[in-house]
């Protein structure tokens, strides 16, 4: 078989492989999601099962159902059109005993709403973080799985390339001595029977060695090509679910930014809702000047942190920085982001938690509650609210395809929002132990195009200083 026979013989398969791409393509697709999908399923019933299992967020789901809405808009509104009283409304009611009833009941009802406000959208936000969670999971398996099938591919088409040269290098070497008719030629040349006898055996030696390194140069070269095919729909694959991971963080996002409004409208109003209702149920006419003086303190409290934060973040803008800032200078434009010490690595490991083997996707950092978590280098923050396990968590895009993840942080100690561009070093979040977490520390992740890589090798590859 000559060289050019080994060209013919793979184009003609070309057109069969083409066929067969679409419909392995179509089930890889199928097969690649739902493996993603089915790995974790387990792993995150019980999850969810653990979290439901507190009282508190039993609660909150179970208003959740009664008064789960649509997220679109949610953050810019509450969920009732609220009709607050004021002192004035309350003042007249004192004077008639029906009014006064239902003054009370309105206070009641609104004080009601206000929590189930908060719990359903509380419990909006957690499920929607777990659907973010399990969303990124997937596109995360996706992407091993299209490197680890293209690492192969390369590989096999090294291979190929390897045995072509060999078959090439045969089918010369048989044109130099007469081509595939070698036995034909021996026979117009036969010197002496012995010599005969040898030089055919040799022919045939050498016209089966040819046929091994052509059919095995065929099947390196399939080899590689349908590594290569596969490669090809798992970048499909991992492309399709980068989108719905995406979609899902918009989703995620939204609702917790609706939780944090309506934790904000009742933080504003329910005080002044539960003092006026003391001044109804038990006719304290001093709980109006008692509240008002309380209002006048918070404010100038509230006045005077402000003009703190202001002169703060003055003072950080003239240095390049915002806010708290890292101890330890940059270095190439990069800071460690808290101050603690390394207490698990990146890799496979078994759940701490679970108990269960999962890669472990990154860096964490031991460090006491409420320590001060930095950005790793500057950017926009394009996720910051609850996701599955990962509890309260910062994501951070520093552009070129970079970007840093912080999960775990307290509740409460989220320092930035969406959208919101930070500076290296700048303070984002407080250590917390929340989502899968058996102590107070940061998770901390390095991702390149969207997929976590080992944050201390990264690190240590740009020459950037760890701890």
């Amino acid at each position: 078989m000559e060289a050019n026979e080994l060209h013919s013989q793979h184009a003609e398969q070309g057109e069969d492989r083409a066929d067969r791409q679409g419909a392995g393509r179509r089930f890889f697709a199928r097969t690649t999601a739902t493996e993603a999908r089915t790995a974790s399923a387990s792993a995150t019933a019980s999850r969810r099962a653990r979290w439901r299992r507190s009282p508190l967020v039993a609660l909150v789901v179970a208003v959740g159902i009664l008064f789960s809405g649509a997220i679109v808009d949610a953050a810019s509104e509450p969920a009732y059109a609220a009709d607050y009283p004021s002192w004035d409304d309350v003042r007249k009611a004192r004077a008639n005993e029906t009014a006064k009833k239902a003054e009370i009941s309105r206070i009641q009802t609104l004080l009601k709403n206000l929590e189930a406000d908060v719990a359903a959208k509380t419990a909006a936000a957690e499920e929607a973080g777990y659907a973010f969670e399990e969303a990124d999971l997937a596109f995360q398996e996706a992407a091993l799985k299209a490197q680890d099938l293209q690492a192969q591919a390369d590989a096999a088409g090294e291979i190929a390339a390897t045995s072509r040269q060999q078959a090439g290098q045969m089918a010369a070497q048989l044109s130099r001595q007469g081509g595939g008719n070698l036995s034909a030629s021996l026979l117009a040349n036969p010197g002496d029977a012995d010599d005969l006898l040898q030089r055919l055996g040799y022919a045939s030696r050498i016209t089966k060695q040819s046929e091994g390194l052509y059919v095995r140069a065929l099947q390196d070269m399939n080899t590689a090509q349908s590594l290569a095919d596969q490669a090809e729909v798992a970048r499909e694959v991992r492309e399709e679910l980068r989108a719905e991971a995406e979609a899902k963080q918009i989703a995620a996002q939204q609702a917790a930014d609706a939780a944090n409004a309506a934790l904000a409208e009742q933080e504003e109003h329910a005080v002044e809702l539960k003092a006026q209702l003391e001044v109804l149920s038990l006719a304290r006419a001093n709980t109006e000047a008692e509240y008002a003086e309380g209002e006048r303190i918070r404010k100038e409290a509230e006045a005077r942190a402000a003009a703190a934060r202001a002169a703060a973040a003055a003072a950080a803008a003239a240095n390049g920085g915002g806010g708290s800032t890292s101890t330890r200078g940059p270095v190439n434009g990069w800071v460690w982001p808290v101050n603690g010490w390394i207490t698990g690595h990146y890799g496979n490991r078994l759940h701490p938690v679970y108990n269960y083997w999962r890669l472990h996707t990154g860096t964490d950092i031991g460090a006491g509650m409420g320590t001060p978590i930095y950005a790793a280098t500057g950017g926009t923050v394009t996720y910051a609210g609850r996701l599955g396990t990962y509890g309260n968590f910062v994501l951070i895009n520093h552009g070129n395809g970079v970007s840093t993840g912080y999960a775990h942080i307290r509740d409460g100690g989220i320092m930035v929002r969406y959208g919101q561009q930070v500076q290296t070093g700048q303070q984002i979040a407080q250590v917390g132990s929340t989502g899968a977490s058996t102590g107070p520390h940061l998770h901390f992740e390095v991702r390149i195009n969207g997929v976590a890589t080992n944050a201390v090798t990264y690190y240590r590859n740009h020459g950037i200083p760890i701890g």
